[in-house]
């Protein structure tokens, strides 16, 4: 395997001005809405090599290279080959990571159709009328999702993993049980760290977790005289946790978190009725056996919801892998494997 290739500088666009504003579902005007996004390989002569990387809740516009989330996925030699392609990944809006996103609750409600008006005004403003491939996992599988029904056929090929056409009331439990934390804590960091502990948890698969923590408790823990050195963090699992609160902290705000996790909430975009389909968009689905917080079932049902709207060329797959939700984003080959002979 070549080494991965290295991040582009992330560039910044203001999409939609005072002048121009976007209108959003929800039936408010934003403006001005500016866009950070980075670019990776080259855009050919006929312009017809575009990929376009929809990311998940907490992801930025570094896909790929050293610290890129998708560095799995994305670059030389990779499944998504940027000696082929030219790969545009964007943070989304509602965003933390440069682009236009709430500071306050008195931002306006979003919806994934406005994440996906964003991303096409991107792709204009690249000069680019239709995409090779479109991919995201898990939030950003329902964005490529959104794209299809919002544009037909101006995605060739639609790489959903991991993702879903309906939250369950079980999803939408552990989502509003995460803004309870930040919205109950008055500087909201505090539920922060709480929430993202909790969604973590949820990342993971339980055969995972087994394999990976070590379960003994630590010598003399047990007989301590202060309660609060008792229930402090002690076990392997709690203190990855920690870890993982501490990082999220310093790099994500709560508010894009509060705003985002309700923004998959609403999202059905099937349940007003037939939507119109290219039939000659072709899509892979791809989920994991181990995957508990967008399990299978969403994957089948999001298949079908596409083959009922007019696609026939839909693949599905179920990929045996212990590392739960989070499996779309590492090095699991036979899932690598099947999106590099898709795209291919």
């Amino acid at each position: 395997m070549t080494q991965a290739a290295a991040p582009a500088d992330v560039q910044r666009v203001v999409l939609f001005d005072e002048d121009d504003p976007l209108a959003l579902a929800c039936g408010r005007a934003l403006a001005p809405v500016e866009v950070a996004y980075a670019t990776y390989g080259t855009l050919n002569a006929a312009r017809d090599n575009a990929v376009f990387v929809c990311h998940a809740l907490t992801g930025d516009a570094r896909a790929s290279g050293p610290g890129g989330w998708w560095a799995s996925m994305i670059g030389p030699g990779r499944p998504i080959d940027t000696d082929e392609f030219f790969v545009i990944c964007p943070n989304l809006l509602g965003g933390c990571q440069g682009t236009t996103g709430p500071t306050s609750l008195d931002f306006p409600p979003l919806a994934i159709a406005d994440l996906v008006t964003v991303h096409r005004r991107l792709l204009s403003h690249l000069g680019i009328e239709r995409l090779a491939v479109g991919i995201g996992g898990s939030m950003g599988g329902m964005q490529i999702l959104q794209w299809l029904i919002d544009a037909p056929g101006q995605v060739q090929r639609a790489v959903m993993v991991c993702a879903s056409a309906r939250l369950s009331a079980q999803n939408i439990a552990l989502s509003h049980v995460a803004r309870r934390a930040i919205l109950d804590d008055p500087d909201l960091l505090r539920g922060m760290a709480t929430a993202r502990r909790l969604a973590h948890v949820t990342y993971l698969s339980e055969r995972g977790m087994t394999a990976k923590f070590d379960r003994a408790e630590p010598g003399g823990w047990a007989s301590v005289d202060d309660a609060r050195e008792w229930l402090a963090p002690a076990y392997d699992v709690e203190t990855y946790l920690e870890h993982q609160a501490k990082i999220f902290l310093e790099r994500f705000d709560p508010y894009s978190y509060l705003y985002l996790t309700r923004i998959m909430d609403a999202f059905d975009p099937f349940g007003a009725g037939p939507v119109a389909l290219d039939p000659a968009t072709r899509a892979l689905v791809v989920s994991f056996d181990s995957d508990w917080r967008f399990g299978t079932e969403h994957s089948v049902a999001l298949a079908a919801g596409l083959r009922a709207n007019g696609l026939t060329q839909v693949q599905e797959h179920v990929v045996a892998s212990d590392y739960g939700h989070d499996s779309f984003l590492l090095d699991v080959p036979e899932y690598l494997d099947l999106v590099r002979a898709f795209v291919a």
